[in-house]
């Protein structure tokens, strides 16, 4: 992933500019292997239904998909051998710069606190994946990526059945769609030991909570932007009447002061 910074100390990522964190809340356990009681427990009630832990975790699990799933993509792209892992690489850069954009949006909204980098877990597979060439490369990436998205896809299935915030649920219907494609692209490539891969997806290692759990940003720190391609297939949403049970608005809006639909432009670079 190519990081840069201005004078300002603004990060870029593939060429956008950052936005400026202002969500407050974050999730203090985050993993595979996280299931607690506590997870139904509401943490906030908004107009667009009740958000509970499990609801504000997969938000952040999406964003943190993407941070280590954008950056294989274009990895996938330099070094994979095969037609199938570089048209699969493709369909990661396109679908996770959607999703990011789509969980940057509702974030705010919910007043949740995004993290600029993966898992120390999901940094380990892309450090993998860069020390890797050749034949080797593209059977791991293949096998890595189809495990771990076989492993959300469950989440997916759990938060769409079960939360109570539409905004949540809209998220859960783009991410299910693109984990969908990804998984079918990783197929594709011929490459996936289907008993390995399954084998490790629903018997994850006990790795401690902290390996599984993106760190929160420091206060302050810019938020890192996913640069969609330059022809992108995939959109983010659009949260233009996505109501609650507490939004009273009848026009159709999303029912927050002063919020567009659109994210505001950015500014141009170079």
């Amino acid at each position: 992933m190519r990081i840069s910074r201005n004078a300002t100390g603004t990060i870029f990522v593939g060429g956008a500019m950052t936005l400026t964190l202002a969500a407050l809340a974050y999730p203090s356990m985050l993993g595979l292997n996280t299931v607690t009681a506590s997870q139904t427990r509401v943490v906030a009630n908004t107009q667009w239904g009740p958000l509970t832990e499990q609801d504000r975790d997969f938000v952040v699990r999406v964003r943190a998909a993407g941070l280590w799933e954008y950056p294989l993509g274009q990895i996938g792209l330099q070094k994979g051998t095969t037609a199938g892992v570089k048209e699969a690489s493709k369909h990661l850069i396109d679908g996770h710069a959607a999703l990011d954009a789509s969980c940057r949006k509702i974030a705010p909204m919910l007043n949740i606190t995004l993290p600029n980098v993966a898992s120390p877990q999901q940094e380990g597979f892309v450090t993998q994946l860069k020390g890797e060439s050749g034949k080797q490369f593209d059977t791991d990436f293949a096998n890595i990526l189809r495990m771990t998205h076989g492993s959300i896809f469950n989440t997916i299935a759990k938060i769409r059945s079960t939360t109570k915030n539409s905004l949540v649920r809209a998220l859960a219907d783009q991410a299910n769609d693109t984990v969908l494609d990804h998984i079918t692209v990783m197929e594709k490539t011929g490459l996936v030991d289907f008993d390995q891969t399954i084998f490790q997806q629903t018997t994850p290692p006990k790795l401690p909570t902290d390996d599984l759990t993106p760190p929160a940003p420091p206060p302050g720190q810019p938020e890192v932007v996913l640069t969609p391609p330059p022809n992108p297939t995939s959109s983010t949403l659009n949260i233009d009447g996505i109501n609650g049970p507490n939004d009273t608005r009848k026009d159709g809006s999303s029912g927050v002061p002063g919020a567009t639909p659109e994210p505001s432009p950015t500014p141009t670079v170079g």
